[in-house]
């Protein structure tokens, strides 16, 4: 694809007040529907993370599921899924973080990230990276490495690139919105 940046802005529907009055969400289910724009977004990822040792990718719950198994199946590599409290139906290992108001909590089978892995975190979405930022935690906890993080849209004012700076890691954004 020529401009695939240009072609996604193009794409992502901006959704006024949703999800309360004051967002404007960003809504990536438009590139769900183009088979040939989801393959370019996932080699774009791919080309992006050249010459970084990545030996599983994290899925953060859920939209972070939709790429992240495909750019894990293009590398070869495993698929990490890290959910919502409760979610998962083996034994688990979680992390609690702050959230604007109040904690929330994600979860990984205990075992699913072997010692010394690097893992690659994949969200859609990078806005405050209180999210991100406990993936990686929970990849450290298991004994991983952290091989850097992958989203398709960051928003820049709410300045997660800068939680996410202390871990020293490629942080790649295909879109970023000022």
């Amino acid at each position: 694809m020529k401009n695939l940046r240009e072609t996604l802005e193009k794409t992502i529907r901006n959704v006024p007040d949703f999800p309360k009055p004051g967002i404007q969400f960003k809504d990536i289910t438009p590139i769900l529907e183009s088979p040939v724009l989801s393959r370019a977004v996932v080699a774009e990822f791919v080309k992006l993370f050249e010459g970084v040792q990545v030996d599983a990718v994290a899925g953060i719950e859920s939209r972070g599921f939709l790429y992240g198994l495909p750019l894990a199946m293009e590398l070869n590599v495993p698929f990490i899924v890290m959910r919502k409290k409760g979610k998962l139906p083996a034994k688990t290992v979680s992390y609690s973080y702050a959230l604007e108001y109040g904690t929330a909590e994600i979860e990984v089978h205990k075992g699913a990230v072997k010692p010394g892995m690097n893992v690659l975190v994949h969200d859609d979405l990078l806005a405050t990276g209180g999210t991100a930022c406990a993936a990686a935690e929970l990849v450290k906890t298991e004994g991983g490495s952290l091989a850097g993080f992958s989203f398709i849209i960051e928003l820049e004012m709410l300045k997660g690139r800068e939680k996410l700076a202390d871990y020293n890691r490629p942080n790649l954004s295909l879109l970023k919105y000022a």
